[in-house]
């Protein structure tokens, strides 16, 4: 059980990512970023994916990386796990994280690669590197900064400060704060709600947005996507939909 690898399941729009080490609160060893990155690979390769979801079993989220691990070669395996984040950030299928419990340590920033973050009432998180000892990688801490403004990210990172699931809430690392009893429901509706938008502009909006934070966006790339959800035979059918008041049937072309 406890060399259980993150497991993905696949049904039609929604995909999903389980991490299955509740014994020692989901932490995250070498075998489970490749196993992880493999995921996000297949989930980008299957072209109806239009949602991803990234939950746990047990109690707790995730407590992060072994630490053991990144002091054994912290440039080597500190590393592997940033690119593991920054490929989910880069997964085509819309994101979310299902934080329910403790978020800690890494997993704080695999919740931030997440475009929605859902938590419940019992969920807290903190970022310990400091008071361990280790220096953050770069785009890590760049993801607290778009997404949390650099004086959230400098109380996280510089005082290991512990935060509850309202502070999470105000402070914007979680987008939706539900009742623990309402978490499955909210995180279904959430998956629902996204996976019945038009594939075009829900994918190309959310890969334009998250390089519009990071201060790299293409401009022809935007206008691109524009024209092509222009010229969409989906965009004939929203219209069509919304003059029948009716659900649009969206084919992603």
């Amino acid at each position: 059980m406890m060399r259980q690898l993150p497991s993905l399941q696949i049904n039609g729009r929604v995909a999903c990512v389980t991490l299955q080490r509740p014994e020692a609160a989901n932490k995250l060893t070498t075998e489970d970023l490749t196993e992880l990155c493999r995921h996000f690979q297949t989930v980008d390769q299957t072209p109806e994916v239009l949602v991803l979801v990234l939950r746990a079993q047990g109690k707790h989220f995730c407590s992060g990386f072994d630490i053991s691990a990144i002091a054994k070669d912290s440039q080597t395996e500190g590393s592997r796990f940033g690119k593991m984040v920054d490929e989910l950030e880069k997964c085509t299928a819309v994101t979310i994280a299902a934080v329910h419990g403790g978020v800690y340590g890494g997993a704080t920033d695999m919740a931030l690669a997440c475009d929605f973050r859902i938590g419940s009432q019992d969920t807290e998180m903190f970022m310990p590197a400091a008071r361990l000892g280790l220096h953050f990688y770069l785009s890590g801490m760049e993801r607290y900064v778009s997404r949390l403004g650099v004086d959230v990210a400098k109380r996280l990172f510089l005082t290991g400060e512990k935060m509850d699931a309202q502070s999470m809430y105000a402070s914007g690392f979680l987008t939706h704060l539900v009742d623990r009893a309402a978490f499955d429901e909210q995180l279904q509706r959430l998956s629902g709600t996204l996976s019945a938008m038009a594939p075009l502009p829900l994918l190309g909006m959310k890969k334009h947005l998250n390089h519009i934070a990071r201060g790299i966006v293409d401009p022809a790339a935007v206008a691109a996507d524009v024209k092509r959800s222009l010229q969409s035979e989906d965009l004939a059918e929203g219209g069509r939909a919304w003059q029948e008041k009716r659900r649009p049937i969206f084919a992603g072309r």
